[in-house]
């Protein structure tokens, strides 16, 4: 009996060994799939990222692109609408008045009052006037400084180039070696001292857009011209240099003498 048992035990000993070596493999199968599965999982969740990641860039290039494009021509259009709306208010509450609606009736008469204004300042009686304008408006303590200002700003883009506007662009080296500064010859003058004359250029450099600046009297031989007109020069000033020409030609200064003299004579 004792034999038989033995055999029983170590029978259902064996069959024990068999049932738990499936079971055991079968656990190792679930774990190497687990890590496989995973791996899938993350491939495919930074593949996700990735795609994101390159539509997000394409998308905010086209977007900046847009606004580039876009931003100049809304500036644009405002300024202009903004203008038209400012000189058609001088004269569309008169023709309210009167019961005229038409938009931009105030504006093109404000723009053919303001022709009609510099033909007749052009005149020997519109200067007259305005030379008694100014003899007035001169004796005004504070109003003389805003006018004084404001004129030598619109003479430097005046078309008839008078003494106090801008003569000619200048470039003048400043403040270091190899550094140079932009800005627009004002007048000239003579500078007297122990060994002798040197003629001087009165060159104002701005550093706000336009209205505010330094002055530098620079020798004329030391000053550069280049071949520019001064409302080029002052467009460079107000666009902050974007549109400065990539290549700059120097004139001969004797040259430009030469055309003010007869163009004086004229």
């Amino acid at each position: 009996m004792v034999m038989g048992d033995d055999k029983s035990s170590t029978v259902m000993a064996s069959r024990d060994r068999e049932l738990l070596i499936p079971v055991a493999d079968s656990a190792d199968e679930d774990a190497s799939s687990k890590p496989s599965s995973s791996s899938a999982a993350s491939s495919h969740h930074s593949g996700r990222e990735a795609f994101c990641k390159v539509v997000r860039s394409w998308a905010s290039k086209k977007f900046m692109s847009g606004c580039v494009i876009i931003f100049p021509i809304a500036i644009t259009f405002y300024i202009t609408w903004w203008f038209v709306h400012f000189v058609d208010g001088f004269f569309s509450p008169i023709y309210a008045q009167l019961g005229i609606n038409i938009f931009g009736l105030g504006f093109v008469t404000s723009i053919t009052f303001i022709f009609l204004v510099g033909v007749f300042m052009s005149s020997w009686l519109g200067a007259s006037v305005l030379s008694l304008g100014e003899w007035f408006i001169k004796r005004m303590p504070f109003v003389r400084h805003i006018y004084n200002a404001s004129k030598q700003i619109s003479a430097a883009i005046s078309p008839d180039q008078n003494t106090q506007a801008f003569k000619e662009v200048a470039i003048i080296r400043h403040p270091r070696i190899g550094e140079y500064a932009f800005g627009f010859i004002t007048s000239t003058l003579v500078l007297q001292n122990y060994s002798g004359e040197e003629e001087l250029c009165c060159v104002y450099v701005p550093t706000n857009h336009l209205y505010l600046g330094d002055i530098f009297l620079v020798n004329s031989n030391d000053v550069i011209r280049p071949n520019l007109s001064v409302r080029e020069g002052i467009e460079i000033v107000i666009s902050g240099g974007m549109s400065m020409p990539q290549i700059l030609s120097t004139v001969d200064p004797h040259i430009i003498q030469v055309d003010r003299s007869t163009s004086s004579r004229k």
